[in-house]
């Protein structure tokens, strides 16, 4: 895929935590059912290839990006309340989450948090989620050692399939499931 580190490509990502700088390796998912509406968001942190901590609920009348950057959320200030001054590496199997807290945040954000129009003349188109990634930004905005990649999903990395796990349960957790 294009634009997309081959950083994770490496043989000890498959094993689990993948090889890169020290530091957190925190692992964020989202999940969201169309026939209920719910949907689940988890993150499990490790330190040295152990997991330290983990969290995950649910939202009724959702939907899968809004729960991926929720997952991404929940991270952020997990890591900026009890890891400060911790470098840490956010992995996320969504490219919504990735590519728009990397490339697109800073730009909705100069425009007023609004995209702009296909013929480029006026910034008035309001982005999605728009609460959640002011909320995101605010969150990397407080922490340089915080970075966001890209990780292959159901791909056998034992941090991506944990919060997968945990997602589902968060949106499993909701009465009515």
């Amino acid at each position: 895929m294009a634009g997309i580190s081959n950083e994770l490509l490496s043989p000890a990502t498959t094993a689990g935590i993948p090889e890169a700088k020290h530091g957190l390796h925190v692992f964020v998912d989202g999940c969201f059912d169309p026939g209920s509406g719910h949907g689940g968001w988890a993150f499990v942190v490790y330190r040295d290839a152990a997991e330290i901590a983990s969290s995950f609920g649910g939202v009724r009348d959702s939907a899968n990006n809004s729960m991926e950057l929720t997952a991404v959320l929940k991270a952020v200030m997990w890591i900026n309340s009890e890891a400060v001054g911790e470098a840490a590496t956010i992995w996320s199997d969504s490219i919504y989450a990735v590519k728009g807290c990397n490339d697109r945040r800073h730009i909705w954000k100069n425009n007023g948090w609004k995209k702009s129009n296909p013929n480029g003349n006026a910034r008035s188109r309001t982005i999605a989620n728009a609460a959640l990634w002011k909320a995101v930004d605010l969150q990397l905005s407080r922490n340089a050692l915080v970075a966001i990649a890209w990780c292959k999903g159901h791909s056998g990395i034992s941090g991506n399939e944990r919060a997968d796990e945990l997602a589902d349960g968060g949106r499993l957790s909701i009465r009515g499931a």
